[in-house]
């Protein structure tokens, strides 16, 4: 049995996804453990039968010299053998290195899995993969909080932690791999899942590093039950009862696993990439009241049973920034040399989408100054460049040409507009029979029915929604 067949045997025996870290320090261990292999073989014993796996992080072990290094490969040694290891180790070098440090860990120590470190690529990994009957999570994702300034960094809109997720899945060819993501970035795990529909996420952060576990499970779980490992490590063995501490997160993680499973199960199908996608947008609009139900008069006088005000994007950081990602992927496949975003809602968006993809931003003004410099578009740029227009909605495409027109007068090109929201009343089509492509991530239909989908608006809320809507496109025909 190999690793990851092992893993899910002890998930399945133990009803548990829940793994305990190993991770003493001398002065943390009580004064009534006479040894740091006494105080493991205590945890052990009061949680192996809760638990699906351990993991020992190596350098608690290590700093305590030979005494710990004996220590650790005599707690592994006591752990049942129908419960799987994974060695926090983060390990990886050259590739000779490499396979000394895979040789050390499952040949020595024992252990059945392995965290290793992607940042020398495929060559430094693959001695660890060369034993086929054990596990490698790779880092991807981490929950310290300087983590972003690696791996955030991106390239044509894609972070690096996608990148890595995307390559460990190339590197493992037909085997299963595992991905390391911390439990205080749900965002990415949910992204990551998205891409990666059946590796394994080893979860840590969760507890004093102050991960929430709902949204984990609800973006990280597989259709199948399986595919994340959540570890507590200080929360569990330093508490005053760590069978009780493992107790009560087992069963509070049994509860939010159930309850994600039967979100998916009440589909009436199998949700496609997109509609999950939009489900993760959809929800967090409306949890930032983005998006609001009721009666609300509309500039135009007119009344509307629904309101979207992209503006308040700004009070929610990480939000604007998942919406920076959507409009990346829409700016993708296009050719441009710059972006440009209309006053007031779309500028933070643009210079979210600016610092996302490194994509140079301009704007047009709504006033043209009296004073300084008088310009009406501010930002570097020259004639017969080709710019990409973003708004945060189009609704009848007059502010779209009216925002063109500064843009056009000095001699830059736009063919592509791109929104986050068609709210579906003749915009589009008007601007597209005016030669303009426009791009939406979601209409207000994939909108509305996403929040349906998801018990968030009653199915009265929609309706009227809908109905709304066409009503707008009758009268737009």
């Amino acid at each position: 049995m190999n690793f990851w067949r092992k893993l899910e045997a002890s998930i399945e025996l133990h009803d548990s996804l829940l793994c305990v870290g190993l991770d003493p320090t001398r002065e943390s261990v009580p004064a009534k453990y006479t040894s740091i292999t006494d105080f493991g073989k205590s945890i052990i014993d009061a949680t192996h039968d809760l638990v699906c796996a351990y993991k020992p992080n190596i350098a608690f072990y290590e700093a305590l010299g030979t005494e710990g290094l004996e220590a650790l490969v005599e707690t592994l040694a006591y752990i049942p053998d129908n419960i799987p290891v994974i060695l926090d180790a983060k390990r990886a070098d050259i590739a000779n290195t490499s396979a000394a440090y895979a040789k050390a860990a499952f040949e020595v120590i024992g252990a059945d899995a392995i965290t290793v470190n992607p940042y020398l690529g495929n060559d430094s990994i693959q001695p660890f993969l060369a034993y086929s009957d054990k596990g490698v999570f790779i880092l991807c994702k981490t929950s310290n909080p300087s983590a972003g300034e690696v791996q955030d960094w991106s390239r044509g809109g894609e972070p690096l932690y996608r990148h890595v997720a995307d390559l460990a899945r190339v590197w493992a060819g037909e085997r299963e791999i595992g991905l390391v993501i911390g439990a205080t970035y749900p965002e990415a795990i949910a992204d990551i899942r998205i891409h990666a529909p059946n590796t394994w996420f080893l979860i840590p952060g969760i507890g004093p590093q102050g991960g929430e576990i709902a949204p984990i499970l609800e973006g990280g779980l597989r259709a199948d039950g399986f595919g994340l490992v959540i570890n507590a490590s200080r929360s569990i063995i330093y508490a005053e009862s760590p069978r009780e501490a493992a107790v009560t997160l087992r069963a509070q993680l049994n509860a939010l696993r159930d309850k994600a499973l039967a979100v998916m199960r009440d589909r009436s199908h199998n949700p496609t990439v997109r509609e999950i996608e939009l489900d993760r947008l959809a929800r967090s609009l409306f949890e930032a009241k983005c998006v609001q139900f009721g009666d609300f008069t509309l500039h135009s006088g007119a009344h509307s049973p629904i309101y979207i005000d992209l503006r308040l994007l700004v009070s929610y950081p990480k939000l604007l920034m998942e919406v920076a990602r959507v409009y990346a992927e829409l700016l993708a496949p296009l050719t441009y040399d710059r972006i440009a975003a209309i006053p007031y809602a779309a500028l933070p968006i643009g210079a979210a989408v600016s610092l996302y993809t490194g994509v140079p931003l301009i704007y047009p003004r709504r006033e043209i100054k009296s004073y300084g410099t008088q310009r009406q578009i501010e930002g570097l740029y020259a004639s017969g460049e080709r710019v990409v227009l973003l708004d945060d909605l189009v609704t009848s495409g007059a502010s779209k040409v009216i925002a063109l027109q500064p843009l056009l007068a000095e001699g830059l090109v736009v063919k592509d507009i791109i929104v986050l929201v068609d709210r579906q009343q003749g915009g589009s089509e008007d601007l597209t029979r005016q030669g303009f492509h426009v791009h939406a991530a979601l209409t207000m239909r994939e909108l509305v029915e996403a929040l349906e989908r998801q018990k968030l608006v009653t199915s009265e809320e929609a309706a009227k929604v809908l109905a709304y809507i066409g009503a707008s496109a009758a009268s737009e025909a």
